[in-house]
This record gives structure tokens, sequence and C-alpha cells, in this order.
């Protein structure tokens, strides 16, 4: 019975990844991730679709400082200059995940899922994200989701694939 449910869990979260993994299949491109706020998230929702290996390259998660500059390189004067949660270093932490891996396309989060940690310029809910593209343009942007840390974490998600779905359809 369990096993059952988790089944179905499992089939339902693949049937959300399929328009972004045929787009990315049909032009011959690689995925990597690049996250920190969700921990592996939106890897885990990209491999919960069977054959994920034919579109998704890597996933790296850079929870910490020291882990985005270790894994993607990012530049600790650019984290000190900006902070974690910032634009410059969503956009690093895509870049990075470019230059450290196969793909060919990169997202990559970095925010505040709460319930502490915020503050008034960098409240609970925010989140920053960077899409790495194909054309070679690195673009950010941020969101602010309400709700408690699995609705942030989730809503991150989401987000993160409708907007790169969004992105490469342009």
């Amino acid at each position: 019975m369990e096993n059952d449910l988790l089944e179905d869990t499992d089939r339902a979260a693949a049937a959300l990844w399929e328009p972004l993994a045929e787009l990315l299949l049909a032009r011959g491109w690689m995925l990597a991730t690049a996250e920190s706020c969700t921990g592996g998230l939106i890897a885990g929702g990209c491999t919960s679709l069977a054959g994920s290996s034919r579109w998704f390259e890597r996933g790296f998660v850079s929870y910490s400082n020291d882990a985005k500059h270790d894994l993607l390189g990012v530049d600790p004067a650019l984290i000190a200059a900006h902070g974690a949660v910032s634009g410059e270093v969503a956009q690093a932490m895509a870049g990075g995940a470019i230059a450290h891996s196969a793909a060919q396309v990169a997202v990559a989060v970095t925010g505040v899922a709460g319930p502490g940690g915020g503050t008034e310029a960098k409240p609970v809910g925010l989140v920053w994200f960077g899409f790495a593209l194909p054309d070679g343009r690195v673009v950010s942007e941020s969101q602010r989701f309400a709700g408690d840390r699995a609705a942030v974490r989730s809503a991150t998600v989401r987000h993160a694939r409708e907007r790169l779905l969004a992105l490469l359809r342009s």
C-alpha cells in the first residue's frame, strides 16, 4: 500500500517535468542545477522522470557560502558585497554550474526559506533565481513567496521549472 502511494507521487511529480524534458531533448541540451535554499529539490524533481539522464547532467547543492565558492567558483568577494541571497550570486551560481558541467542550460536558486534568517532587506520568502541559457545569457530575477519553509521551497521549485521552460521557449 505504501509503495503504491510512493509510485503515484513519483508519477505525478514526473508529469510536471515532462514539458521541460521534451524541450531539452528536442534541442539536444543538458540541464544542471545549482541549489541553495531548495537543497536539491529541483534536481530531485528532474530525476523523478524516468530517462532523465538523457537531459539532466548534474546538480550542485551549495547550501553554504564556502560550497558556493568550492563547487561553483562563486567569488567570496561577490558574496561579501551583495550577500548570498542576491541576483549577482544567483547569476554566478548559474554560470558556475555551466562552467563545472557539460550542460548548456542551468538554473540556480538562493533564498531565505525560513522560518528564521530573514531581515528587512531580505525577508523570509525572498528567493533569487539565476538562469544560464544556451545563447550565453545569464539572467536573474527574484520572487517573494508566502508560507512556511515547505511552502517557500515548493514554490521555488515550481517557479524555477516554469520560468526556465518559458525562457527556453522564447
